[in-house]
């Protein structure tokens, strides 16, 4: 059965898994369901419920927005070998977790602003998890059962400030360094996707989800140790190697499986201003 892989055309996807996102209607946001080219309007966000208005929209007629709006938006470093050995660092006995700002979010098509164009800025692709149940304790053995859906996320980096402040927060939550979607897939069998990424049309990042070090089960068990992981939350799961600079014209391209791709372009943020730092007295 051939397959366009594209946010525009995926109906064939479409009869394999559930497929949710955000969308866009003039100045109007909500969640939805798709189904073949039309969107089931749903009355409130999908890993809550999934219960439909009735309202029925041509895909075509809507604005791809961000699939997600999660209460903690949670990464994961150092989980694929190949990248631990890129990156010159050894690896961890646990997972390596930190947090990303929310509104780094940004959606399919949207522009990435870099920051501070005299850093090394860089891009990561991800396997993203979408959080469907109340998460405390579990095992890894439940773990996937706490689970709604998969999603395309990439972990765009402030190379210099991460290395200059030894910590992974700030230079990786600027606004628009996380791109995710276009869509959240239900029912979606990772334990060995693919994951890639293109730049400017040059395949950069390519591997399988097997070559984890710390599957999604662990992971998520890991994570819910410490806290407590709500419906909605997404988990960033960690980048294969290739990864490497974008500058502004760039565009990226990611892809899990045959899910449509993630598109994104790269400019210089709008609100740029070169820092200047005061010395201390």
């Amino acid at each position: 059965m051939a397959f366009h892989r594209n946010a525009d055309n995926c109906d064939n996807l479409r009869i394999l898994m559930k497929m949710f996102g955000g969308f866009r209607s003039a100045d109007e946001f909500f969640y939805g369901e798709l189904r073949g080219d039309e969107v089931h309007r749903l009355s409130q966000p999908y890993w809550i419920q999934v219960q439909p208005t009735g309202e029925i929209l041509p895909l075509a007629s809507l604005q791809i927005d961000v699939p997600v709006a999660p209460t903690k938006l949670i990464a994961v470093g150092l989980n694929y070998a190949d990248h631990i050995a890129e990156m010159k660092r050894t690896q961890f006995g646990a997972p390596l977790i930190w947090f990303k700002a929310s509104s780094s979010l940004l959606a399919h098509k949207g522009v990435i602003e870099i920051a501070f164009p005299e850093h090394q800025t860089d891009f990561e692709v991800e396997l993203a998890v979408v959080i469907g149940a109340r998460t405390k304790n579990v095992s890894a053995n439940d773990a996937l059962d706490h689970v709604f859906g998969y999603t395309i996320g990439l972990d765009i980096t402030d190379r210099d400030l991460q290395k200059q402040e030894k910590q992974f927060g700030r230079c990786k939550s600027f606004d628009s360094y996380t791109p995710i979607g276009p869509f959240v897939y239900a029912e979606a069998d990772v334990r060995d996707a693919s994951i890639k990424l293109w730049q400017n049309g040059e395949l950069r990042q390519s591997t399988h989800t097997s070559r984890m070090i710390h599957s999604v089960a662990q992971i998520i068990s890991f994570v819910s140790q410490s806290l407590t992981l709500f419906p909605g939350d997404v988990i960033l799961t960690g980048t294969p190697a290739g990864v490497g600079p974008i500058q502004a014209g760039d565009e990226l391209e990611a892809e899990i499986d045959d899910w449509p791709r993630l598109r994104n372009t790269v400019a210089i943020a709008k609100d740029f201003r070169p820092a200047t730092v005061k010395e201390p007295k």
